[in-house]
């Protein structure tokens, strides 16, 4: 029987869940493979033949050589897993958020520095404008913020 995970209606959003877990396991273990020296000067010399060495789906390698973070989480890679590689490129974290929203360093920058992402459109998939407020939990961070407005 399948568990309700109602967290699926939260748009944009890969929540690494215990499924996701179990699908991007050796992704997952790959990234932290380059913790050591050794393996980032391997895989930096032959990227597909290291990926060949793990037991990682073809598009969990594909996602990895295009570097692109958002492909990898869909195939169940964990963005503080992931940090790895960006790291391994020399990239920072702030660098990795931006590509992954689309903006550059400087725009995601910014638009951190300015309270981050509005929450309007971004609660539920089909959020009406009151959508969060009869969808919440009763007792929930969310709901006790609304009330004390």
């Amino acid at each position: 029987m399948a568990l309700e995970k109602p967290y699926l209606d939260v748009p944009g959003t890969i929540i690494f869940d215990a499924e996701q877990s179990r699908k991007g396991y050796w992704l997952n273990q790959f990234c932290m493979s380059l913790m050591k020296a050794e393996n980032r000067e391997r895989f930096k010399a032959n990227e597909r033949a290291y990926l060949d060495e793990w037991a990682m789906t073809e598009e969990q390698k594909q996602a990895v050589l295009a570097r692109d973070l958002n492909w990898c989480m869909r195939t169940g890679g964990n963005i503080y897993f992931l940090a790895k590689i960006g790291a391994t490129d020399g990239k920072s974290f702030q660098q990795m958020a931006g590509s992954m929203t689309g903006m550059t360093e400087e725009e995601y920058r910014a638009m951190m520095m300015g309270g981050g992402r509005s929450a309007e459109g971004n609660r539920y998939v089909g959020e009406d404008g009151d959508a969060q407020a009869h969808r919440q939990p009763q007792g929930s961070a969310g709901q006790q913020n609304q009330e004390s407005k």
